[in-house]
């Protein structure tokens, strides 16, 4: 059983399809749990309240887990079942109708056989599943934030600057460029990266941060967060080679 008809909760009802999953909402009853498997596909702040109010209501579920990827098992202790798990889809999920097939899913439990169970769910919806440790499971965390959502971030700030000079639809301008960078990084890790400074054109970076200064004054410590993190990653790669030309 699925509680949490949101975007995640649908998609993933879709995903392992046939029927097979009750989908129910939080405000439905949470008493007749005994024996059951359940997901709670809920935001963050309220696994530990319906977790809870599963406890409260009734026998509890023969196991219970969450699909979230930051928050630990703990979060599920109030529901009084032995066992515990999360399968969290490594995927950008925008709508109740995403697409999981081939997404991977971090997977934890409280034992092995909670663990396979997380790994069942997750092949079940055509995701592959591999294991994160509570321990690490902030870290796994950051690190989805910022290949997701940091990309959104970064991305539509240079639309924005494009936009801000009078170039009609930055989005489809940047497209191409955006596109290869990705490829380029999948493909080569670091030694994809290119620009100035790659090639330790610091004059190019000054003249970046002038107009910056001049048009997006705020933008300032985003860039200079942004290039020093460049240039850690730049001189990994040896760049004293001569650098590689940005285009």
């Amino acid at each position: 059983m699925i509680i949490g008809p949101g975007r995640v909760g649908r998609s993933l009802a879709a995903a392992i399809g046939d029927g097979r999953v009750e989908l129910r909402g939080r405000a439905e009853g949470l008493g007749d749990l005994a024996g059951r498997i359940v997901l709670l596909c809920v935001p963050d702040g309220a696994i530990a309240r319906v977790s809870e109010q599963i406890g409260a209501a009734g026998e509890s579920p023969a196991l219970i887990g969450h699909t979230s990827g930051a928050t630990g098992l703990d979060a599920l202790s109030g529901a009084g079942t032995e066992g515990s798990f999360s399968a969290h889809p490594l995927q950008t999920v925008p709508d109740g109708k995403t697409d999981l097939a081939g997404c991977p899913a971090a997977i934890a439990g409280s034992g092995p056989a909670a663990l396979e169970v997380a790994a069942r769910i997750a092949k079940s919806a055509g995701m592959k599943p591999f294991e994160v440790s509570e321990a690490d499971r902030a870290t796994y965390h950051a690190a989805a934030s910022i290949a997701s959502n940091f990309l959104v971030t970064l991305e539509q700030t240079a639309a924005e600057l494009m936009g801000g000079i009078a170039v009609e639809n930055p989005r489809e301008v940047l497209e191409p460029l955006v596109r290869r960078s990705l490829d380029n990084w999948l493909a080569r890790g670091p030694e994809a990266l290119t620009g100035p400074i790659a090639r330790g054109d610091e004059a190019t970076v000054e003249a970046h941060r002038r107009a910056l200064s001049e048009q997006r004054p705020e933008l300032i410590p985003f860039y200079d967060a942004l290039a020093d993190r460049t240039r850690e990653i730049a001189g990994n790669e040896a760049v004293a080679e001569g650098g590689r030309p940005w285009r």
